[in-house]
Formats: structure tokens, sequence, C-alpha cells
């Protein structure tokens, strides 16, 4: 069986969530949504729990970060494509997301970012299978 991952990250108000990750082409697990939590699909493998700030702070006795003024991590996603890059965070900004740096193409790898209506990092990244550089160490 393969290893599944579930990202969990706080979100102020989980409709507004919900409604611009919608926007973006993922759909939710209705088995484990309800008025505290959603699971969002990212592939078979991976979810992301979209859960209020007062439920998250149930599995936690530390402070919840605020992502708009510090960064926790970066959840990165591969897509099939430059353009497919670019369409996945023309969408986000159309939905809201705030785009804090310019594409980055490093010729074998091509990535954008954005920020969600939370703050949380969201980056998109295409690789050439036949353009990256040797590992030297």
């Amino acid at each position: 069986m393969a290893t599944q991952i579930f990202v969990n990250l706080a979100v102020k108000d989980l409709n507004r969530s919900v409604a611009f990750f919608t926007k973006l082409g993922y759909t939710f697990n209705p088995k484990f949504t309800d008025e505290k939590a959603t699971c969002m699909i990212i592939s078979d493998t991976i979810y992301i729990m979209l859960l209020t700030e007062t439920y998250f702070q149930t599995f936690t006795k530390k402070e919840i970060v605020n992502a708009h003024k510090a960064v926790e991590c970066t959840i990165a996603l591969s897509a099939d494509s430059k353009d497919a890059v670019n369409e996945m965070v023309d969408k986000a900004a159309a939905a809201g997301a705030t785009i804090p740096n310019p594409a980055s193409d490093y010729g074998f790898m091509y990535q954008h970012s954005f920020e969600d209506l939370d703050g949380h990092h969201w980056e998109f990244v295409w690789m050439d299978p036949n353009g990256a550089p040797e590992h030297q160490g």
C-alpha cells in the first residue's frame, strides 16, 4: 500500500477556503467534512485537511502560526507542464490569492507560487525529466 500524506492547515473561514479551492478544481471527501474540517483531495495519496483554527488548536498546545506574517512550510506540488503551473497560479489569483513572486525558470525546472486566503504558501513545479542536473556529492 502506498504511503498517504495528510497535510493539516488551519483556516479562519472553512466555507471561504472550500470555495477558494473549489475554484482551483479541487474536490472534497464528504466523509471527512463537517463544520470544523474538510478533506481536500489532491491525488490518490495526498490530502489537505482544512481545519478551523479553533479545531486545529485542539491538536496542539503551541500557538498557531499566522501564515500572513510567518511561514511554517511551503506546500509544493508537481505539475505536468509549464502551462499547467501557470494555469493553477492564474486560477488562484483570480480566486483571490496573493502572488508573492514572479515565476522562476531554471531551464530544467519551472516554478510559480501563490499564497491562499489564509496566507499558506503553495508552489507548483514542473521539472524536465531529461534536464535535471546530476547531483554531485
